[in-house]
């Protein structure tokens, strides 16, 4: 009952005007991000950081959420109508859903990837306010050992998740860590590695470095690909038949499931639960030669999984400070932006912000519904926009967010080395995601170690003096082992 009553507290937040606003525009420019070969959700959210930076905490959270749902689905047009899309969780969606356009249902496959991407996100911030409360209160009896051990959990998830091979997602990872050493000492209080600069005391802006790895960085690798003429079949009528309501009912349902669960467990990614779903639903059809060829359950289940997991990956957000893919350890970022620590203190410090956001996730959703059947002749003109002039608005946006971050032109230099940075990455295969997770969760990390350190004396053993660390250390050290095998299984197997 006091979840419901906080819950109800929270749509009082999410419908004022002013929040009401600000989901409507996340979702509106989420969906425009989605729509745009090249962005994508990651690099949608460190591009408009630097809008929320004068915001409330709670109306900037609001948006940044829902340009990261919105996108979810924005990708979804240009995957049915094009065959292109719009960011990789849309990838699935291409194989059924542009057959279904090619064969005068494309609107058909758009309803349906809105009713199962509202139905999923439903289903996942249901599970949300369910889940959130009693994992928080547990989490609340976390010492600095238990946090510790938790931010290791995640960053080996978050590495080992980000690639196929471990050495060079580590290398990424160590490269993270040194950049998260200068500042000030928060044990100590005095200069490390600052070298002389006062810009340094601060340590490196996680917004220039994010913005230039994931904005500055993915605009360049794009302008090397050539940009395709590309065929766009009519949209046809978004009514649905009796029977594509009737194949798409039980799909709907799985994918819910599938995308919650999956959500729930960091490192999983964005594709995984896409492609989780369509196996799923081409397992269980009693007419598996009609994938591939226009099924509509082939889109129902892959989309309903897809917004699912969106919602779902802000369980471990919300309760334990974790992220549970790139796109939320921006989101991260922008929480710690606002002064905010995502876990269970918040839910204790900070309960009219997290049930305002909760609540936000439900409105955005109904949002999402509202807008985007009508608005899909808008979003298909939308990439009618020439390259050139969007990724010059790409990187002009970018070099005045960094500045107005902090009126400091060693940002802006900052944010163009690491675009630099993110290009060079992107051309030799090494991960960029590991490097920034570990400049957000790094001094966290550090921050546990050391505070765990002090009360043990020095005394390494802290670290596992209970079930819960050891658990979670033990934890980490069998995923790390298992993706080690893998990626020593690999070469095997491709000889």
């Amino acid at each position: 009952m006091e979840t419901f009553f906080s819950l109800m507290g929270g749509f009082a937040v999410a419908l004022s005007p002013a929040n009401l606003a600000f989901a409507l525009i996340g979702s509106v420019v989420g969906t425009a991000v989605g729509v745009l070969p090249g962005i994508g959700p990651i690099a949608g959210i460190a591009i408009l950081l630097p809008l929320t930076f004068k915001l409330d905490p709670t109306g900037a959270i609001i948006m940044l959420s829902a340009i990261y749902y919105g996108a979810m689905y924005g990708g979804t047009i240009t995957s049915v109508l094009m065959n292109v899309p719009g960011e990789g969780a849309s990838a699935v969606t291409c194989i059924d859903g542009y057959q279904m356009a090619l064969n005068g249902r494309g609107g058909a496959a758009l309803a349906i990837a809105a009713i199962g991407s509202f139905i999923g996100g439903t289903f996942a911030t249901i599970v949300l306010v369910v889940a959130a409360p009693p994992l928080a209160a547990v989490a609340l009896n976390f010492g600095p050992p238990e946090f510790f051990a938790l931010m290791v959990l995640g960053l080996v998830l978050l590495i080992t998740f980000s690639g196929d091979n471990l050495l060079l997602g580590l290398l990424s990872a160590f490269l993270g860590l040194a950049l998260a050493l200068p500042g000030t000492d928060f044990v100590e209080g005095t200069p490390r590695l600052t070298f002389g600069r006062l810009e340094l005391m601060d340590g490196i802006g996680f917004v220039p470095v994010i913005m230039g790895l994931y904005g500055i960085g993915e605009v360049l690798a794009d302008l090397e690909r050539r940009e395709e003429e590309l065929r766009r079949p009519p949209i046809g009528s978004t009514m649905l038949t009796r029977q594509e309501m009737a194949d798409s009912a039980m799909p709907i349902v799985r994918g819910s499931l599938i995308g919650t669960f999956l959500g729930l467990i960091p490192g999983i990614g964005t594709i995984l639960p896409t492609i989780a779903a369509y196996a799923a639903e081409k397992n269980l059809s009693r007419t598996p030669e009609r994938f591939g060829r226009g099924a509509i359950a082939g889109v129902a289940g892959p989309e309903t999984a897809n917004n699912a997991y969106a919602n779902g990956a802000l369980v471990p957000l919300f309760t334990l400070g974790i992220p549970a893919s790139p796109t939320i350890a921006v989101l991260l970022g922008a929480f710690m932006m606002n002064g905010l620590t995502p876990g269970p203190f918040l839910f204790r410090d900070k309960p009219d912000f997290v049930w305002g956001v909760i609540a936000s996730l439900y409105v955005g959703n109904v949002i999402l519904v509202i807008l985007n059947l009508p608005l899909v002749g808008l979003w298909v003109r939308l990439l009618n926009t020439p390259r050139s002039i969007l990724f010059s608005l790409v990187l002009a946006f970018t070099v005045v967010g960094a500045f107005v971050t902090s009126n400091s032109i060693f940002d802006v230099g900052v944010l163009l080395a690491f675009g630099v940075i993110g290009y060079l990455f992107n051309k030799i295969g090494l991960p960029v995601a590991p490097m920034a997770f570990t400049l957000i969760l790094g001094p966290l990390t550090e921050n546990a170690l050391r505070q765990a350190l002090s009360m043990s004396g020095g005394e390494v053993a802290i670290l596992a003096r209970g079930w819960t660390s050891t658990g979670l250390l033990a934890l980490a050290a069998a995923v790390l082992a298992w993706f080690v095998a893998k990626s020593l299984r690999a070469p095997r197997a491709a000889s």
